[in-house]
């Protein structure tokens, strides 16, 4: 039920560390548009949030966002929609549940400087902002203290030099929030900085945006990516088929046209893809777009997602089902990130 007190109005800035939007570029104008409102997507849906468990507490302790764009892709009057799922506040986030904690995978432990952190050998991943286009209720990160741990801080002048004083690193990853979300001359002040580091030989960038909002692919950010020195590998994140759209397509080939290799990771979700039907269809349309099947991760248990865990015997059923029914390369490798090990850990 919605407690009687109302839903809170969510601000329309951006999270701190993000590019404030300008008046100038389509898809800052449409990242503003975005539905902050639980009532307002519901109404857009034809739906009762009575009905639905929709919690006012939930919504103020992580806020909806969500592009119209992405709403458009949604199913009016149908409150099982998967791309609903992902981003309704309901009271169950509430509820606590033993072995899910703030930071499920180890972030403040691995903790390098002013938002680096160091975990596998090789790589260093920069928070590069604590913005996204959309709020995902799964997210591990939703109880991260993004004020206090951006890489951004002081023109990037930790982050880098942290970089630059070891020279096993060898690959940048941009994550965040969603990189993104900052403006393309600010991406460029980094990647300007990092370029002259000599021991970097690839960049990795974790984006939902051209899934969510795909009008953030524009000249201005394909210019950026197409000069950068390193070959670049844009990890996407889609969870299910009905993400991907004529516009999400087109994304995607820009993007490829720039250089850039697509991989997508996603997460099991129940309620969401926890089908053979669903992770199938999910893989084979990711690829029509030309965006291959990367990781399949089962949910870190980040307190207020236990509503969409899926157990690991169910997990592995769907994935060995999975493998048996498409192509090799169509087949994510199913992981569960722990803290502490030297990488991804296999189902």
């Amino acid at each position: 039920m919605i407690p009687a007190s109302p839903f809170p109005a969510q601000p329309a800035a951006p999270a701190e560390g993000a590019s404030p939007p300008s008046a100038g570029a389509r898809w800052q104008r449409l990242w503003r548009e975005a539905i902050r409102d639980p009532r307002e997507l519901l109404d857009l849906l034809g739906l009762d949030p009575a009905a639905l468990g929709v919690d006012a507490a939930a919504a103020a302790q992580f806020p909806l966002r969500v592009p119209r764009a992405f709403v458009a892709r949604m199913r009016a009057g149908d409150p099982h929609d998967p791309l609903l799922r992902q981003v309704l506040p309901l009271g169950e986030e509430l509820q606590p549940m033993p072995g899910f904690s703030l930071d499920a995978v180890g972030d403040s432990a691995a903790r390098a400087g002013d938002g680096v952190i160091r975990k596998y050998q090789g790589r260093a991943l920069l928070i590069t902002t604590g913005s996204c286009a959309v709020n995902c209720r799964y997210c591990f990160r939703r109880h991260f203290p993004y004020a206090q741990e951006t890489a951004a801080a002081g023109q990037w002048a930790q982050a880098v030099s942290l970089i630059a004083e070891d020279p096993s690193i060898d690959e940048v990853i941009l994550s965040g929030g969603d990189p993104w979300s900052l403006a393309t001359p600010k991406l460029a002040e980094l990647t300007r900085a990092l370029a002259r580091i000599p021991h970097l030989r690839r960049l990795r960038i974790h984006t939902r945006l051209p899934v969510v909002l795909p009008e953030r692919v524009d000249e201005e950010l394909l210019g950026w990516l197409g000069a950068l020195p390193w070959p670049v590998t844009v990890v996407l994140h889609a969870n299910h088929a009905r993400e991907f759209d004529a516009s999400v397509d087109e994304a995607c080939r820009r993007l490829r046209s720039a250089g850039a290799v697509l991989l997508n990771q996603a997460v099991l979700l129940r309620g969401v893809n926890d089908s053979v039907e669903a992770l199938a269809e999910l893989c084979e349309r990711g690829f029509q777009a030309g965006v291959l099947p990367y990781y399949l991760h089962q949910l870190d248990r980040v307190q207020g997602a236990a509503h969409f865990e899926v157990s690991d015997d169910r997990a592995r059923q769907l994935h060995t089902t999975l493998a048996s029914r498409l192509s090799g390369y169509l087949v994510p490798r199913l992981v569960r990130e722990v803290p502490g090990d030297p990488g991804k850990r296999p189902l």
